[in-house]
Formats: C-alpha cells, structure tokens, sequence
C-alpha cells in the first residue's frame, strides 16, 4: 500500500495545514454536550489539528489514522501542548468495527471525521459508528477549507495551473469539500438512523506568506510525487513565479463547514 502522507509530507501536514478555529471546536462541544466523562473519537485525525483542541474538556480523546508518520507527530504535538488525555491508534475507517471490541456498544460521545472523510467509504462507515454511539451523541464531518489551489481568489487559478504544470497532472476537484459532496454525506448520515442533522458553517480570512503557501501544498502531495529536499527550493520559486508579481502575502477566505448528526 503507498504511504500517501508518510516521511516529509507529514511533517509539512504539521507545521502547514491550518487549524480549526475555536468557534468550530466550541460549536462541537456544544451540539453533542461534550463533558468530562466522554470519550471522543477523531478518525482520520492526522497530526492532531481537531483531537488537540478536543482533548480540552473530555475524559478522552482516540486519534485514529492509517499512517504512523501522522501519529507520531501528533504524539509529539500533544506532549509538547501537556495533552495527557489523548491515545493514537493506528487505522482506517474499515477499522472502526474492531473499535466495538475495546470500546464496547455506547461508549463514544462523537465521532469526527474531517476532509480525510474523501478516502473513506463514508456510507459504510456512519452504520459502523452508530453502535458505539451514546444517546444523544453523534458524527461530525468537517470540511476545513477549500484547497488552496481551488480558492475563489486572485491567485489559486494560476496556482493550479501552475502545479499541473510542474506535476503534469490535473488536480483533483475536491476533498470533500464540494456541495453534492456534503449532501452525499448529509444523506447517508441520515440513512445510517441519525437526526437533528445540521451544518454549522465558520468563515474567516487569513493572510498567507510564501512560506505557508507552499508548505501548505507540499502537505497535500502524495509522498511518491513529493519533490526532493534538493529540488524544493526550485519548486518554492516555480510556485512564486506562478503567482502575482510584487505580492509578498496572499489573503485566502477560509470556510469550515461542520455536519453533525446525533444518535
């Protein structure tokens, strides 16, 4: 099996990838009454970006994903931030049912799966979790963002058209993050018997260097296709050419959108 975000990639998925805003987390904690004794589980968690803030509150939180580079760095994030309360396992959605074994029937508060959700068989895995739901808790599915090079903006049309280029590729349309995509989702969250299904939407602008830009598209490269350290500095300057001339930051306009549905 190919490591997609093994090696480099995970740690520019760590350093680059945006974080969730508060008021998401908030908006999390507060639909499915999150409380000290609930246990949490993040699938398809990467280095931490939404089990780190959601550790704050709960008894536990399991952060799940198929790729140890990932775990690794999200237990180094969470002993660097004091997290105690945060366990890595290593799996993917097929994994879930094993999960009834250790967890056992209604012991999950939430299940949140984020723009990892696209690698998943999404309609199979809701009927998998809702088993180890509790009453009244829930799935959350949660698109942080639009992919740089998909943004409405200035600037991500000459980007994609600029990666394309360099990797002689088409890139792909989404990540979950397109509209029939969320209406997918929205469906078979209520096929799988959940209600109260529900999109909280958080929007805000943010102002990217070069630096961020870039990393931020290195962590979305498939480990295979990632340019060598030699080469990287040659991408830095392909992208910046690819750019707007004298422009040293480039705004974005972020929009998280979370489903949740409730047991």
């Amino acid at each position: 099996m190919t490591r997609v975000f093994s090696g480099d990639v995970a740690g520019y998925y760590a350093k680059y990838r945006r974080g969730y805003p508060p008021q998401a987390v908030d908006a999390l904690r507060d639909v499915f009454e999150l409380g000290p004794d609930d246990v949490v589980l993040d699938l398809g968690c990467g280095t931490g970006q939404l089990a780190l803030p959601l550790a704050a509150g709960v008894r536990s939180v399991i952060g799940m994903d198929p790729e140890p580079d990932m775990l690794r760095l999200a237990g180094e994030a969470a002993a660097e931030r004091g997290v105690d309360n945060a366990t890595w396992i290593l799996g993917g959605d097929r994994d879930v049912p094993a999960l009834r074994a250790l967890l056992g029937r209604n012991s999950l508060a939430m299940a949140v799966i984020g723009n990892a959700i696209h690698w998943m068989r999404h309609d199979e895995l809701f009927d998998a979790l809702v088993p180890l739901l509790r009453p009244g808790g829930g799935i959350a599915v949660a698109a942080n963002g639009t992919p740089l090079w998909l943004q409405e903006n200035s600037w991500s049309p000459a980007l994609r058209a600029g990666l394309e280029r360099y990797f002689g590729t088409g890139l792909a349309p989404s990540c979950g993050t397109l509209p029939q995509e969320r209406d997918r989702y929205r469906q078979a969250l209520r096929t799988a018997g959940l209600t109260e299904v529900r999109e909280i939407v958080v929007e805000y602008t943010n102002e990217l260097t070069l630096e961020q830009l870039v990393g931020g598209v290195l962590s979305a490269v498939p480990a295979d296709r990632l340019p060598a350290p030699a080469d990287r500095p040659a991408f830095t300057e392909h992208v910046r050419q690819c750019l707007p001339a004298g422009q040293d930051t480039f705004p974005e306009h972020v929009r998280v959108a979370v489903l949740t549905a409730r047991a």
